[in-house]
């Protein structure tokens, strides 16, 4: 079922907390992703990082559901992820 912008910014915000991190300060780009991965939703049934390409292969493509396999990675290095969307607080 496909979740609502509403539903993916609630879990966005209860995941970040749940990291020590923060959405990103800039609310017209988190609406932006927020929209990318509802549509996402709506259309492949994941919600897949809109800043990503899909390969149109589901086991591939699992590793860009968001959250990423590479955020953790991407916010400890540069203190947010590929998408801007999730902020390590000590980097802003």
């Amino acid at each position: 079922m496909a979740e609502t912008e509403e539903e993916i910014r609630s879990w966005a915000l209860e995941y970040a907390r749940s990291k020590g991190w923060v959405l990103s300060p800039d609310e017209k780009h988190t609406c932006a992703v927020i929209k990318g991965l509802a549509r996402n939703s709506e259309k492949y049934g994941e919600r897949y990082c809109p800043c990503r390409v899909r390969s149109g292969d589901k086991e591939k493509d699992k590793a860009i559901i968001c959250p990423c396999e590479y955020h953790v990675h991407e916010l400890e290095q540069a203190g947010h992820c590929t998408c801007n969307f999730f902020y390590d607080p000590d980097f802003l």
